[in-house]
């Protein structure tokens, strides 16, 4: 019954119901006013259902028009994706982003350019996904993201890698932990009895990396996640590090408390995001641009002048 309908039907069915007649469609589409009312008692005759009233001046719908005038409608608008879908690929842009991001990456940012990209890209479709450490690099590795941002730390081992932004770590405690209370920069046996909270990865622990940068404490506890880490801190049950634009904030309302540690020889502790991507990875424009846009948000997030200040 519908294999003989055509695309061409369904939009004339369209225009004859937004102009309201069909002499007005067929000023609109250009065509004699004959040729749209053949086009619309042929589909009519396809379909074996009555689509207008005719018995007025002005053509209305009937029942089972309205159904098939809403169906077309979805169908229409289906074929102009697929048109602009085919157009993009004509041009050598990409039918879909997938990209992968450390949990390090300022989430603002990362709001901010999905924004961006679906008022830039809209018939693109974006795909984000959030890991840890090394499991950044081998999402992109494993082919499953086009390219991601990781940390330094992670394995890069294969992978063509730039620098895009340098995140600032801040050791933290609440207000009512022991560290906070106490005067002056603490050094390795001050820490020694308190709980470290650390960032780890979805791996067991013979397989994490043995250099773990930053532990300063035998005691440590491991999460997967910084909104996990940042609430056992907040606590009070232990003191970590956290980049500084995710707990901005906490440190100015006095949530959280900066803690001076010996061990960083007065200066702040630092890692960079890096933009990872496979050695044989081929970048179309769309995945070009996200690259650039990514970045330029991540370093305005990263970069705003808040430093934080101890103000136990």
């Amino acid at each position: 019954m519908l294999e003989g309908v055509t695309i061409e039907q369904l939009r004339t069915l369209q225009a004859v119901v937004d102009a309201g007649s069909f002499s007005a469609a067929a000023r609109k589409l250009g065509r004699v006013q004959a040729a749209v009312s053949q086009s619309i008692e042929r589909l009519e005759a396809q379909l074996g259902l009555r689509l207008f009233d005719r018995s007025g001046r002005v053509p209305r719908l009937t029942q089972h028009g309205e159904a098939v005038l809403a169906a077309a409608a979805k169908t229409l608008f289906d074929v102009e994706a697929l048109d602009a879908l085919v157009s993009a690929l004509k041009r050598g842009e990409e039918s879909a982003l997938r990209i992968v991001v450390d949990v390090m990456f300022p989430t603002e940012a990362l709001v901010a350019f999905a924004k961006d990209f679906v008022a830039t890209h809209p018939t693109i479709e974006l795909v984000l996904f959030t890991e840890v450490l090394s499991a950044v690099t081998a999402h992109v590795r494993e082919k499953q993201s086009t390219w991601g941002i990781a940390l330094e730390d992670a394995d890069l081992k294969g992978l063509d890698h730039r620098t895009i932004a340098d995140v600032q770590l801040v050791p933290v405690a609440a207000p009512s932990h022991p560290l906070a209370q106490k005067k002056g920069p603490l050094d390795a046996a001050e820490l020694a009895d308190s709980v470290q909270i650390v960032l780890g990865e979805h791996r067991r622990e013979a397989e994490q990396h043995e250099d773990d940068h930053g532990v300063l404490s035998p005691r440590r506890w491991r999460v997967v996640d910084l909104a996990t880490k940042r609430a056992l801190i907040a606590s009070g049950l232990g003191f970590g590090h956290m980049p500084e634009h995710v707990v901005r904030d906490d440190l100015r309302d006095g949530r959280l408390i900066a803690l001076d540690l010996v061990a960083w020889g007065g200066g702040p502790l630092k890692r960079s995001l890096v933009l990872v991507r496979r050695k044989d990875g081929v970048m179309g424009p769309i995945a070009k641009w996200a690259q650039e846009r990514l970045g330029q948000l991540c370093r305005s997030a990263v970069e705003a002048e808040n430093p934080p200040h101890r103000t136990a």
